[in-house]
């Protein structure tokens, strides 16, 4: 059931928005900065040219989710496009990140005169569209230690990389948020992927290519 895709979202920067014609505001932000939080006004839309970001959602009862990591080359946010008036997630920087924000109504425009940033978009929307797809089947039909070496390759962009990436510091139990599961569950398979070679875990995270075979194995 799992499925890994080679998914390869190449960055632009400025010369790309500016041959598109777009307006638009560049903003860094450290690592753990808010960008954007649930429940605010969403009058624009992002894209980010640098770091990795996480999307999260709060219940009513205060329990957070983790609904997705995005890095360069990745846009959110879009939700204003269809009518959304308030964020539908908070949006936190987990790294250093540069992102390039478009007011909905700048955006809307170039869409509608511009072919190939239009083209861009579209792609991305698709993409994100079978990612959500696979991330329900992934959490439906398959072990926690599955969801977990897929979660850890996405991030690592697999298929970007010949062999071996490092990850962003990230904690346990911002994995198990993102798997469905228990930080001690994903204390224990971290372990075991270590003891296995298929990562590195000291002080960063380094992802092995190697880990796949746990994805694939039935």
């Amino acid at each position: 059931m799992a499925k890994i895709k080679q998914r390869k979202p190449v960055p632009y920067g400025d010369e790309f928005f500016e041959a598109a014609g777009v307006a638009r505001e560049v903003i860094e932000f450290a690592a753990a900065a808010p960008i954007f939080s649930q429940g605010e006004p969403a009058p624009s839309v992002m894209y980010i040219r640098k770091g990795t970001v996480k999307l999260s959602v709060v219940s009513k009862t205060g329990k957070e989710a983790v609904v997705g990591m995005l890095a360069a080359g990745d846009f959110f946010g879009e939700g204003c496009l269809a009518g959304q008036v308030k964020r539908m997630a908070s949006a936190t920087a987990l790294t250093t990140a540069t992102i390039v924000v478009v007011q909905k109504q700048d955006m809307a425009a170039t869409l509608h005169s511009n072919p190939t940033f239009s083209d861009r978009f579209l792609s991305h929307m698709l993409t994100r569209n079978i990612r959500i797809e696979e991330d329900l089947i992934d959490q439906l039909f398959n072990s926690s230690e599955k969801r977990l070496a897929r979660a850890l390759l996405l991030l690592a962009r697999y298929g970007q990389s010949d062999q071996q990436v490092v990850l962003p510091n990230l904690s346990q139990e911002l994995l198990a948020e993102m798997i469905g599961t228990t930080r001690s569950r994903v204390n224990f398979f971290m372990n075991k992927f270590r003891k296995l070679g298929f990562i590195e875990y000291n002080g960063e995270l380094r992802i092995n290519t190697s880990l796949l075979t746990v994805v694939l194995h039935e």
